[in-house]
């Protein structure tokens, strides 16, 4: 395989992908689309009014929107200042650096907001206290959350989830192929497999594949088994993506048959434009062993926040329904999320479009996203895989 071929797939050519989309990552590009949108859909106002506090806020887009955070302004005659971050391990170590001085409250990818217990860079979550947000969530989040406890405490409140898996264009595949992760090694899906250049999230599934469970300590044969399933993933592909839009476009057309690395996040912004035949499965647990993966944003209260009690407002505020509703379903991306009334108040559309007549059974065959031992060593064997495969 030669670099020129990763490159063709992802910039266009031969597969039929635009050639004039600039390359940006996944949260670039969200970010740079968020930021247009707001930018042409809330007008400047024609006098502002003094804010008695100001919160600092880092978070990923959406969480930003105008339309979720300024009803809170409005109503505790604040401002709210943000940090946008691109990526969870560059928000957690700026954090980790002195950062934590200058924010308030953070919202990222639930394994860093599970980090900041140990990190002693959070204040904790207490339940009494935060159990009107707690009574409002689905079983499933409420509390003792376990991917967000540490030592018994909360290090965070659930805000939006989704599930990692396959993703199928129902009019190029079968979404019976893509029960398995078989079909990425088959050779007659040879060059139609897309892998997303997005850090761990494509390796975690394939390791899941080789029936490692990689939020484990692994030992040596572990991580070799797992070199070995990349070697054959790269072998079978030549599409490499670290552009979003890209990606959904190979699938609209047919370039690529599926999507490896990604999940409910990218196909629900082509399922809200219409391509109902866009949608991500889960494969089939074997032997028990589950095979799919839920990701989860969460939202922490800094520790040494100037303003604790208006920091904890905009907490629970962000657990809302009113709030949730909004950044569950946005142009770029929709989500479900912890708050079960949320559900009632969409449309079937809506509905439609976040696949919640599925995403249960997508919970039920996944593992949880959470830190990973040996991130490093997995990241260290797909950089060394995707050089040999060039």
């Amino acid at each position: 395989m030669k670099t020129s071929d990763f490159g063709r797939s992802a910039a266009a050519g031969e597969n039929g992908i635009c050639e004039n989309l600039t390359s940006m990552s996944r949260r670039r590009f969200l970010k740079n689309t968020a930021l247009a949108g707001a930018a042409m859909a809330v007008p400047f106002p024609m006098q502002a009014r003094a804010a008695d506090a100001t919160l600092r806020y880092m978070c990923w887009e959406g969480y930003n929107d105008p339309a979720i955070i300024g009803p809170f302004e409005q109503a505790n005659s604040a401002e709210v200042k943000f940090d946008l971050i691109v990526d969870s391990p560059a928000g957690f170590a700026k954090l980790a650096a002195g950062g934590s001085k200058d924010v308030d409250l953070i919202s990222t990818d639930s394994p860093w907001v599970a980090r900041m217990g140990p990190a002693n860079l959070c204040e904790f979550i207490d339940p009494v206290e935060f159990s009107d947000v707690f009574d409002s969530f689905y079983p499933q989040f409420k509390y003792p959350f376990a991917p967000l406890t540490y030592e018994g405490k909360m290090t965070g409140i659930p805000t939006r989830w989704g599930w990692v898996g396959p993703t199928v264009n129902t009019e190029t595949s079968s979404v019976d192929e893509w029960r398995s992760y078989d079909a990425c090694f088959d050779s007659k899906n040879k060059d139609k497999i897309g892998i997303m250049d997005w850090g761990d999230w494509p390796i975690m599934p394939m390791a899941l594949h080789a029936g490692i469970d990689p939020y484990k300590e692994l030992d040596q044969a572990e991580l070799d088994e797992v070199r070995k399933v990349l070697r054959a993933l790269f072998k079978n592909s030549r599409a490499l993506f670290s552009d979003l839009s890209l990606a959904q476009k190979a699938m609209l057309d047919g370039s690529v048959k599926t999507l490896i690395g990604t999940g409910s996040y990218t196909t629900s912004a082509l399922r809200k434009a219409g391509y109902k035949n866009i949608l991500t499965v889960v494969p089939e647990p074997v032997n028990g062993f589950k095979k799919g993966i839920i990701w989860l944003e969460a939202t922490a209260i800094v520790k040494g926040t100037g303003n604790p009690d208006l920091t904890k407002k905009l907490v629970k505020y962000m657990a809302s329904t009113d709030a949730e509703l909004k950044l569950s379903y946005t142009d770029f991306t929709c989500n479900p999320t912890p708050n079960r009334d949320v559900e009632a108040l969409y449309t079937d559309e809506q509905k439609a479009v976040l696949q919640l007549d599925y995403a249960w059974e997508a919970w039920d065959k996944s593992v949880f996203h959470t830190v990973a031992p040996n991130v490093d060593d997995l990241l260290a064997i797909w950089q060394e895989e995707l050089a040999s495969a060039q």
